[in-house]
C-alpha cells in the first residue's frame, strides 16, 4: 500500500535476519576461504573469542552487512564484504565501520552515521541499521 508519504529526510534503514546453521554449514563445506571472503580479521578473531559462538557471531555480522548493503542501496555495487565491518566497542555495544569502496559511495551519499542493533538468538541472526544523511540520495 503506497501511502504517498515519503521518509523522514536523511533517514534509511536496513534489516536482515540471517541462519546460524547456514553460516555454520557455510564455514564447514568451504573453510577458511569462505571466512576471509566475508568477514575481516578482526570480525573473525572477535567471533572466535566466545566459546562455541563463532558461527552466531558471525551470522549476526553477516545480516549487519546486509542491512547496511540494504540501507546504502549497494545491492548491484559490487562491493567487498569486508568492506563493511562490525566492530565491537569495550562497552559491548557494536558499529558498524566503513572502507575502501563502500566509504566512498556512503560519502557520496553524504552519510553522516550508521547506527546498528544486532542479536542471536537459537538458529536466527538478525540486524536492523539505521543510516543518517545529509538528504536522501542513492548512488
Amino acid at each position: 500500500m503506497e501511502t504517498g508519504i515519503p521518509p523522514a529526510p536523511g533517514i534509511r534503514v536496513g534489516f536482515d535476519l540471517a541462519q546460524v546453521s547456514g553460516i555454520a554449514g557455510s564455514l564447514r563445506s568451504f573453510g577458511q576461504r569462505f571466512a576471509d571472503r566475508l568477514f575481516t580479521a578482526d570480525e573473525q578473531a572477535y567471533a572466535l573469542s566466545g566459546q562455541g559462538q563463532f558461527a552466531q557471531r558471525l551470522a549476526a555480522r553477516f545480516a549487519a552487512k546486509e542491512a547496511v548493503i540494504k540501507a546504502l542501496s549497494l545491492s548491484e555495487a559490487g562491493i567487498d564484504w569486508r568492506d563493511i565491518e562490525v566492530r565491537r566497542l569495550p562497552d559491548g555495544d557494536c558499529r558498524v565501520v566503513l572502507h575502501g569502496r563502500v566509504q566512498q559511495l556512503a560519502d557520496a551519499q553524504g552519510v553522516q552515521g550508521i547506527s546498528l542493533s544486532m542479536s542471536h538468538e537459537g538458529d536466527i541472526a538478525g540486524a536492523f541499521v539505521t543510516v543518517t544523511s545529509r538528504s536522501i540520495q542513492t548512488p
